[in-house]
């Protein structure tokens, strides 16, 4: 695909350009507009990402786009997040699921009877050494203070899975995947309890238990990347901030999968 520009940190001519205005064309049709306008109004409301690489916008916003999922922060669905690349001295543009988007690519499969993440506060959270590990007590809430996160899905079938993670857990797993975070700015240290219910919520689905859809497997993947290209359908991602993440060590005392089938 030709990315020629007049001007490398101008989005809106490239988005004008003669390639990239087809590709529009051919993946979103009469969104094309909305798409445009919306794209150049999100990353004119950044100064980074005002400044980032125009590229990597213009795919982390149409994947959101093409997945129907708003790019609207208040939303909780979809991101576009700029991120300084220092060996490449250039800021680029990374796509970012929220917790609510993947609860929705799930639900459009119609396999899921339910799914949800919830922060865990003091008082709630109870050790279990039966067989099927931990469970909650949502009534015995003591304080505002979050101890942990946990998502759950239930399939129509019956399957029904939970993931946990203590803060203290979550904590040693966005030092190890995210950049950001050890740096001390961007979402994790913005919202840390909304990226803490990303997470339990995205290990849970990427766990091996949970049907995926070819959106939800795109939509993980690409979660926290910058997408170098995507056309066809085809993704070409690398991560610059962070590592794919994987699903921690079931076997640390504060972190557990529980499945069973009803």
């Amino acid at each position: 695909m030709s990315t020629q520009l007049a001007t490398q940190n101008d989005l809106k001519t490239f988005l004008n350009s003669t390639d990239i205005s087809k590709q529009i064309d051919e993946i979103l049709g009469a969104r094309k507009s909305t798409f445009v306008t919306s794209l150049i109004q999100i990353a004119n409301s950044n100064d980074l990402l005002k400044n980032a690489e125009p590229k990597s916008v213009f795919n982390a916003g149409l994947l959101a786009t093409s997945l129907n999922l708003p790019l609207n922060n208040s939303l909780g669905h979809a991101y576009i997040v700029p991120f300084k690349n220092n060996k490449a001295n250039i800021t680029e543009a990374q796509f970012q699921i929220g917790y609510k988007g993947l609860q929705q690519l799930a639900m459009r499969t119609g396999l899921y009877l339910d799914i949800d993440a919830k922060l865990v506060y003091e008082g709630q959270y109870v050790e279990d050494d039966s067989f099927k590990g931990y469970h909650f007590n949502w009534k015995g809430k003591k304080s505002n203070t979050v101890v942990g996160y946990a998502s759950y899905f239930r399939l129509k079938n019956g399957f029904e899975s939970l993931h946990y993670m203590s803060k203290e857990d979550l904590e040693r797993h966005a030092s190890r995947y995210s950049q950001t975070y050890k740096r001390g700015f961007g979402n994790w240290k913005d919202d840390f309890d909304k990226m803490g219910l990303k997470t339990v919520i995205k290990l849970l689905l990427n766990s091996g238990k949970a049907p995926l859809s070819i959106e939800m497997e795109n939509a993980i993947q690409a979660d926290q990347s910058v997408i170098d290209d995507y056309e066809n359908g085809t993704i070409d991602i690398s991560y610059v901030d962070n590592t794919p993440e994987q699903v921690p060590n079931s076997a640390k005392p504060t972190s557990q999968d529980i499945s069973k089938q009803r």
